[in-house]
């Protein structure tokens, strides 16, 4: 049986920052990812641009997430951090995928780490209260792997939940989870036409107000409207799409659009059943929309759908309660914490689990909340650290702290947390959390202590 200092289950961006910060500090580190490349919702289901990696003018997630992006520029594969033309948040940042894909596995290696690729969690085995091993599935069948810790950055909390680390799903009333999404990119937009239909029609447009001027202060567009032509597709029978608006964001590459606008409800990523139902409403929506958009959107007609996907995008499902639960409250009063691992500005940002409208409540401009160390960790098990969205947090915590570049930030210091623990052969509920927030430092992570 092979066996490392650090196991880690889901190649996310949360758990890829997980392996590199670890690996960089000496760890032996394995990834587990049931892809054939690292990135999660970047890369697996078309997610992006990243958002947000700043509060007001201040960059508060830096570290290995922003060196990631850094090198993607370097490389013409990213334009960097830029404006949002919606006018929600502070920046968005446009990247390639393949060239995201590439770069992740590069940092990986290079840092010492390992990956095994189409691999997925099969069984964990607990004792008393550590996980002794796991049992994961690939083309060789059924085979065991052990470490002295394991991290869980599957986004549905898989590892925790089935070592039987206690949890919620969704909203605390009921249970229901914000809809999942199926992205879209088209190729081929006329971005000309399509700008200036925006500012000859602004009133399809109600978030700028009647003044439409926004859309130039940015090097891509982005933009989220289209209500009465979207409005009446519905009713025509055109769109069955439980959304408001046509909510797209233009790529790295110019003329390509990312369609984030199809909404499936009532649906369960824990459930494969649910999960594959959820997939093929998510093509049939995207389906709508290509015509949608090629029909009566000016700068669409000569459009062509790229891809969908490939995998739906999940927003979130299972929270962990860890020892400490990340509140709305915390997030909108910008708490702080002694143990913080990291901070985002980004807003508590619900889609409706009840469809047809989003949520929002933000901070003050430029404010920023801290996350602490002990949402990662739970009272039941000692080699177990959670990263990515599915940490301890409330329904509406977690509408905020889901986003990536967040997770990035997140998932950094759960490796550097889960070296510290391997290497002093420690609970992870005991290491020393001034130690871990000067190695985040040491890794230019950004931290207010």
């Amino acid at each position: 049986m092979r066996r490392y200092d650090i196991i880690i289950v889901g190649g996310g961006i949360s758990g890829t920052m997980a392996g590199i910060a670890a690996s960089r500090i000496g760890a032996q580190v394995l990834v587990i990812e049931s892809y054939g490349f690292l990135g999660g919702m970047l890369t697996t289901a078309g997610v992006g641009p990243m958002m947000t990696f700043h509060a007001g003018e201040k960059q508060v997630i830096q570290g290995i997430t922003s060196e990631l992006i850094n090198r993607l520029v370097a490389k013409g594969q990213s334009i960097g951090h830029i404006f949002d033309t919606v006018g929600y948040t502070y920046s968005l940042t446009p990247f390639d995928i393949e060239g995201m894909k590439q770069e992740l596995e590069m940092m990986l290696l290079e840092s010492g780490g390992q990956v095994l690729y189409h691999t997925m969690l099969a069984k964990v085995h607990r004792e008393g209260a550590k996980i002794e091993k796991i049992t994961i599935c690939n083309k060789a069948g059924l085979s065991d792997l052990e470490a002295k810790i394991y991290i869980d950055a599957t986004g549905d909390a898989d590892l925790a939940v089935w070592a039987g680390v206690p949890y919620t799903k969704g909203r605390e009333k009921d249970g229901a989870a914000q809809p999942m999404t199926m992205k879209m990119r088209m190729g081929n937009v006329d971005m000309a036409q399509l700008k200036n239909f925006i500012h000859e029609h602004p009133e399809e447009f109600p978030l700028y107000q009647g003044d439409t001027s926004i859309i130039e202060k940015s090097p891509r567009l982005s933009t989220a409207g289209f209500v009465k032509k979207f409005q009446k597709a519905k009713e025509r029978g055109e769109i069955s799409i439980p959304r408001e608006d046509v909510l797209l964001f233009e790529s790295n590459t110019p003329g390509e659009v990312i369609l984030n606008t199809t909404r499936i409800l009532g649906c369960d990523s824990t459930d494969p059943w649910s999960l594959s139902k959820a997939e093929i409403e998510g093509r049939k929506q995207c389906r709508e929309l290509e015509l949608f958009l090629k029909k009566y959107i000016p700068g669409f007609k000569n459009a062509n759908a790229l891809y969908s996907g490939p995998s739906i995008g999940v927003r979130g499902s299972r929270q962990i309660q860890g020892i400490y639960t990340l509140t709305a409250k915390d997030i909108l009063t910008m708490q702080t914490f002694d143990d913080v691992i990291a901070h985002s500005g980004y807003p508590i940002d619900i889609h409706s689990p009840d469809g047809g409208h989003t949520d929002h409540a933000k901070l003050e401009w430029g404010g920023m909340y801290s996350i602490p160390y002990r949402t990662l960790i739970t009272h039941e098990l000692d080699n177990l650290i959670v990263v990515g969205r599915c940490i301890s947090a409330t329904f509406e915590a977690q509408a905020a702290i889901r986003t990536t570049p967040t997770v990035g930030a997140i998932g950094q210091a759960g490796g550097i947390a889960a070296s510290l623990a391997a290497k002093k052969d420690t609970r992870v509920q005991q290491i020393d959390t001034t130690e871990l927030q000067n190695i985040l430092l040491q890794q230019k992570a950004y931290l207010e202590i």
